[in-house]
């Protein structure tokens, strides 16, 4: 039999944004889409200390991938320590995409094209240039790439061919 699920699927835990956050996320990114929703009953609403009724968790994808939100109260935020990666094809998809994940966010932004967005989840926003640019054989090449990545914060794809070029 299989199963509707993927194997793995990220669960982020919010306090009691996850509908929010969801119907945020899927405005930005094609093929999205939320799944599905439950609720707290009365009986998970005892154990969580969440009003009955409220949204429990929300199924949805980003671009494909299944992502699971739950609101589970104040226990727990979001950190560095995870984050998800927008892997871009352009310069445009670049912008786009550190633009729309940044709405709301109280201009929260990091070094080397990581960003928060208004709910504290961190993304990073970069070009798959960059991934061939830092594996190059030439380590001339990537210690330049390197050192122009490290003074970014949006990534800049032209800065990066050029610190690449010499």
């Amino acid at each position: 039999m299989t199963s509707r699920f993927q194997r793995i699927t990220p669960f982020l835990w919010f306090d009691h944004q996850a509908e929010e956050a969801a119907t945020f996320y899927v405005s930005v990114f094609d093929n999205s889409r939320i799944r599905a929703t439950t609720r707290y009953t009365a009986e998970s609403a005892a154990a969580s200390g969440c009003p009955e009724g409220s949204v429990m968790t929300v199924d949805f994808e980003l671009d494909g991938q299944s992502v699971t939100a739950l609101n589970g109260g104040p226990v727990f935020r979001f950190n560095e320590a995870v984050s998800l990666v927008v892997h871009c094809h352009s310069q445009q998809e670049v912008d786009y995409y550190w633009d729309r994940l940044l709405e709301g966010a109280a201009e929260k932004t990091g070094q080397c094209g990581w960003l928060k967005d208004r709910f504290g989840l961190s993304w990073q926003v970069v070009p798959d240039e960059m991934i061939r640019l830092l594996t190059d054989p030439d380590p001339g090449k990537v210690a330049r790439v390197t050192a122009a990545i490290m003074q970014m914060k949006k990534l800049d794809l032209s800065e990066l061919l050029r610190a690449a070029a010499g």
